[in-house]
């Protein structure tokens, strides 16, 4: 149960890119969870000052995601949130639920049709929902989540489509951005679309993958993101004096 007296998940969001701190984001995802693994991640991500769990992805093979989640609470003080590739990835363990809207692709199940399919859980569980636009972007190739949302990404080398889409999310009440080049991505989200992004909008904006070294993590950073989501770097064996620079970059951006 979430404690009424403790500011909530997006409170967190906001407030940080009121005040100008850049944080970034541990993604667990469910189908890689070893617990061994996820114990050594939560413990190099906590000396590196992570701010959120994430925890979700595009399938989801194993049913033990609210065990999971009670594993990460035991290894951690961080919020967790569900970051779900359907309706079937919505819990009541986790501190709150990114509600995504892919507001990049045309893909009516994606836009609202897992969205009903979610409602009446969610309606029952005591768990922050968070109204997330989602973007995928080209990453270089084909991702599980452009594959499974049967959409396309939005092209790395188009500022401006990039930051009307955002845009009309922010416009239909959204409350955060979430540029995404997708798990295992050969590139990042490219700097000149979060620098128009964050331009464009006032909502907090979330970016996450190909994130695999400290000068893109610095680049995204420059260019607007107020957080950072890192995943596949850690599961391929970032160490933990590369987390703690990244911590320190953020810091010294904050």
């Amino acid at each position: 149960m979430n404690d009424p007296t403790l500011p909530t998940c997006l409170e967190l969001l906001t407030d940080a890119k009121a005040r100008g701190q850049k944080q970034w984001a541990l993604l667990i995802d469910p189908d890689k969870a070893l617990p061994a693994s996820v114990a050594h991640r939560l413990q190099l991500a906590h000396e590196a000052g992570v701010s959120y769990i994430f925890v979700g992805g595009s399938f989801l093979s194993h049913y033990g995601l609210s065990s999971l989640i009670g594993f990460i609470k035991e290894h951690t003080d961080r919020k967790v949130l569900l970051f779900p590739g359907n309706a079937m990835q919505v819990v009541p363990e986790a501190d709150a639920l990114l509600f995504l809207n892919l507001i990049s692709g045309r893909n009516p199940e994606y836009l609202i049709g897992q969205h009903v399919a979610a409602a009446p859980l969610l309606q029952k569980m005591e768990l922050e929902v968070i109204p997330t636009g989602y973007m995928l972007v080209d990453a270089g190739k084909p991702t599980s989540a452009s594959y499974i949302s049967g959409t396309l990404p939005l092209p790395n080398d188009k500022p401006d489509l990039a930051a009307y889409t955002a845009l009309a999310g922010q416009f239909l009440g959204l409350k955060v951005a979430y540029l995404d080049a997708g798990s295992g991505a050969l590139t990042t989200v490219s700097p000149e679309i979060i620098r128009k992004v964050s331009e464009t909008l006032t909502i907090p904006i979330i970016v996450g993958g190909g994130i695999k070294s400290l000068a893109s993590a610095e680049a995204l950073v420059q260019a607007g993101a107020d957080v950072l989501v890192v995943g596949t770097a850690l599961e391929s064996g970032t160490n933990s004096s590369e987390l703690r620079l990244l911590g320190e970059t953020l810091r010294r951006y904050s």
